[in-house]
């Protein structure tokens, strides 16, 4: 497979430096997925924003975790879970709820339990939802804001995800302890 570059704040084109610097200032360090991005300045930006506006959404640490993990176990992503473990850990989200995600075991509520099977009948039935698995998702709470946040996380999971795999970006060394590989029991929905 053809290599991506992988820049630093050297190497990377001139309009994706300032964004690098952003995410040096927010994580310490310059993360792999990041400096594969820092190719297509564009590319990096949305993510950057999508990103940001995800985090503001009604979402707490706990639903942010669930809908990225969510996500990033249906698509595969070894880098993603990984490091999403350890944003979550950042986030003071419990390894219950984390190991669960990794694992596809059942979550420790159902409220979160309703937000992974939903958020996994949006990405395994591409928006294609019936009514009755919506109405469901209501029922435990959630309402149409929520419908449109969980695309946006989506949304900024298909690129980061998406990315990874074309890529085939190495997993950041910290995240080394996080390692994952999918199991043999994918969660049924």
């Amino acid at each position: 497979m053809t290599k991506f570059p992988s820049h630093d704040l050297d190497s990377a084109p001139e309009a994706s430096k300032p964004l690098l610097e952003k995410s040096q200032a927010a994580f310490g360090r310059l993360p792999g997925l990041h400096k594969v991005m820092a190719e297509s300045p564009q590319a990096l930006e949305g993510y950057q924003i999508l990103h940001k506006l995800f985090t503001e959404t009604a979402f707490d640490a706990d639903e942010l975790t669930v809908v990225w993990q969510s996500i990033n176990v249906e698509h595969e992503c070894y880098y993603c879970v990984p490091a999403h473990t350890g944003i979550a850990k950042m986030m003071k989200v419990s390894d219950d709820i984390s190991d669960a995600l990794r694992n596809e075991t059942p979550l420790p509520n159902t409220k979160l339990e309703a937000l992974r099977t939903f958020t996994i009948q949006m990405v395994r039935e591409r928006g294609n939802v019936t009514e009755e698995q919506m109405q469901t998702f209501f029922d435990a709470g959630y309402t149409h804001k929520s419908v449109l946040d969980i695309i946006l996380g989506l949304s900024q999971k298909v690129m980061s995800n998406y990315i990874n795999h074309v890529a085939q970006t190495p997993v950041d060394e910290v995240f080394h302890p996080l390692l994952w590989e999918r199991g043999s029991n994918p969660i049924k929905v």
